[in-house]
């Protein structure tokens, strides 16, 4: 009877574990959306503001694109190997 309270409780755990990783992925996925957004938005008023830098402003925002876009792929790889492991 021990035992079978155990395995229960394991199978409501993972149950948890797959809606927690879910979770996870979809907020990394959103939160690295907004961060892109944010970034994209701020560049697009510094250029608005001086035309003379856009190239500047512009290699930077794909470079800060890049580190959140790298960072929410960790995220969601991560959500994953907990998903199937």
């Amino acid at each position: 009877m021990i035992t079978l309270t155990v395995i229960l409780q394991a199978v409501a755990n993972v149950a948890l574990a797959k809606m927690g990783a879910g979770l996870g992925a979809g907020i990394a996925v959103i939160g690295a959306g907004l961060g892109i957004g944010n970034i994209g938005g701020n560049a697009m008023q510094a250029i608005a503001r001086q035309p003379e830098a856009a190239g500047d402003i512009r290699s930077n925002m794909i470079v800060a694109a890049a580190l959140i876009e790298g960072v929410a792929f960790f995220a969601i790889v991560v959500c994953l190997l907990i998903l199937f492991i």
